[in-house]
């Protein structure tokens, strides 16, 4: 049988390999990922990966087939048999992925055959996973281990981890540690999951190995319908669309009136990220080159924002949605707290930096619900900042199939503020103050858009039931459908099927509406909560989770004040 990296042998492609050697694997360091039963290493694909590396950090360790597929053409899974190392045998059991706090046993083969031979190790499925149905928060107590895991642990030097964050591994320490007191926040956090326990199918091996199942048939069911298939004549009504804006905002322009143009140009804008978010999910032609050339001319050329930049975040927060250490999709503080766990300074993996809450964050908070539409309206400025970041700082890839995107997109944002910002902001329009009004009227247009994005999260749960629940009922748990009437599916461009465009990422968005009776029928079949409200109710939805995080917020900071009270006046 193959031996880990750490015994210095290189395993064949087809050798079939231990859980435990994969977890050693993952100890020494090595970017391991299960797709499909195959073992895949993933070391030398990271620099090169388009999507960036964070995506693949953050299952490591974990069997990433659905999402594999569902980001992936054929043609790059194909390509990935080249980063095969070996295959796993059974079924396979996730790890917390070392991004994430997850720690790993190295593996030694003298300690870890010795144990097998006295017939008192535990078996290959005692891992650094929990093995229990119901997984708790990073929050809480640690699983108890047994003195003999202690003794193999110390053998093997200890646990490695990669990572120091507010979320500890699924591998607990082995060591006896002292219980930390539980505080209000750590009582909501249980709230939070036990609820989500109740709502959602139990975690147990057998139910969410159903729930795979029956998403994998729905998936051969909608490419039998065709759904998967770009109808391009809806390409030529959207052509048409923006074609019509922007001739209306020239017309206005022309004629002076500098209002009505900016806000044409704001509509465009609207209209053309959801034609940037097909592309980049390779939604059009499916192909690679051709789907990036789309996305890139509309996002940078057209729009001013990078669409590397958002491939980078989008895919991640695909991978990790709503998950507050990891999901920069809801990493918006000091402005916004979703979860009453943002009011601990989480450290974000994404950003690599505490999110502290500090006293802007203790203001903004404690009135984020009244403050969140008129905060949405500068939401376009923001994007500016964080492409300008992207691409300065060079965190795209550099080498493989995408090099060239860095460079292809510093041309695109050349040229759009050549002909914005020189030819239309400074060349067309006469006095600063029509400028300044030009500008804010073209980018608060765009306001809707970021309530359009927002909503389908903000209301829905941001509990961690663990490693072992499956894909699909993640993707439903922690996103919602918007009901509107088939005429206004150009207004909501596609945002209104989150759920399940996070389901089958690559569905062209004008086939979604025919997707979501199957979808329907697929959750009714397994048990799993469809979250579809109207675009009003929505709304509600989320303006009343911010209006909960900010009393919880008002609530610390009373017990803040009494405590500081309490010890000022025992001082004394």
């Amino acid at each position: 049988m193959a031996s880990s990296s750490s015994s210095g042998s290189v395993p064949c492609r087809e050798a079939i390999l231990t859980r435990r050697q994969i977890e050693g694997m993952i100890a020494d360091g090595y970017t391991i990922v299960i797709v499909d039963k195959r073992v895949l290493k993933l070391d030398a694909w990271l620099a090169y990966h388009p999507g960036g590396d964070k995506s693949i950090r953050h299952v490591v360790g974990r069997d990433a087939t659905d999402e594999v597929i569902g980001f992936h053409s054929p043609e790059t899974r194909q390509r990935m048999a080249s980063f095969q190392i070996g295959r796993f045998e059974g079924r396979w059991k996730n790890f917390l992925p070392p991004i994430q706090g997850g720690r790993f046993r190295p593996y030694h083969i003298e300690v870890d055959q010795l144990a097998q031979l006295v017939g008192s190790a535990a078996s290959d499925d005692d891992s650094s996973s929990e093995n229990t149905s119901t997984p708790g928060s990073p929050l809480f107590d640690a699983t108890e281990r047994s003195a003999l895991s202690r003794r193999r642990a110390h053998g093997a030097s200890g646990l490695r981890e990669s990572s120091s964050l507010s979320s500890i591994s699924s591998v607990q320490s082995l060591e006896p540690r002292e219980k930390p007191k539980k505080s209000h926040l750590d009582a909501r956090t249980r709230e939070e999951i036990e609820l989500d326990l109740k709502k959602y199918p139990p975690l147990d091996p057998a139910t969410q190995d159903d729930i795979v199942r029956r998403y994998r048939q729905l998936d051969q069911l909608i490419h039998a319908e065709g759904l998967y298939q770009c109808r391009y004549t809806d390409y030529m009504v959207e052509v048409c669309r923006y074609t019509l804006l922007i001739s209306l905002c020239l017309l206005f322009l022309r004629l002076g009136w500098y209002s009505l143009s900016g806000l044409f140009l704001g509509l465009l804008w609207h209209q053309l990220v959801f034609t940037a978010h097909d592309a980049g999910h390779m939604g059009i032609t499916h192909d690679f080159v051709y789907d990036t050339v789309i996305g890139v001319v509309i996002a940078d050329f057209l729009g001013g924002l990078s669409l590397g930049w958002w491939k980078r975040n989008h895919n991640v927060h695909h991978i990790v949605t709503n998950s507050p250490e990891h999901d920069p999709d809801i990493e918006h503080m000091p402005l916004f707290a979703i979860s009453h766990r943002f009011l601990e300074s989480l450290r974000s993996t994404f950003y690599d930096r505490c999110m502290t809450y500090d006293s802007v964050a203790k203001f903004s908070v404690r009135y984020q619900h009244l403050l969140y539409y008129p905060l949405l309206m500068f939401g376009r400025f923001n994007l500016y900042v964080l492409s300008w970041e992207f691409l300065l700082r060079g965190l795209g890839p550099r080498k493989g199939v995408a090099w060239w995107h860095r460079w292809f997109e510093i041309a695109g944002h050349v040229f759009f503020w050549t002909w914005f910002g020189y030819g239309i902001v400074y060349r067309s329009i006469p006095d600063s103050y029509s400028r300044f009004l030009f500008i804010m009227i073209s980018h608060m247009v765009t306001g809707p858009l970021h309530v359009q994005i927002t909503l389908s999260h903000f209301a829905m749960s941001t509990a961690d039931l663990g490693v072992h629940e499956s894909f699909p009922q993640k993707m439903l748990r922690t996103t919602m459908d918007v009901d509107c009437p088939a005429w206004l599916d150009f207004l909501h461009g596609g945002l209104q099927f989150q759920a399940i465009h996070h389901l089958y990422p690559r569905i062209p968005r004008h086939n979604l509406r025919r997707t979501q009776k199957l979808v329907q029928g697929f959750c009714d079949e397994v048990g799993i909560p469809y979250a579809l409200y109207g675009f009003v109710d929505g709304n509600k939805q989320v303006v009343g989770r911010l209006a909960d995080v900010a009393r919880q917020a008002a609530i610390l900071a009373q017990c803040q004040k009494t405590v500081a009270k309490e010890g000022l006046g025992a001082s004394h």
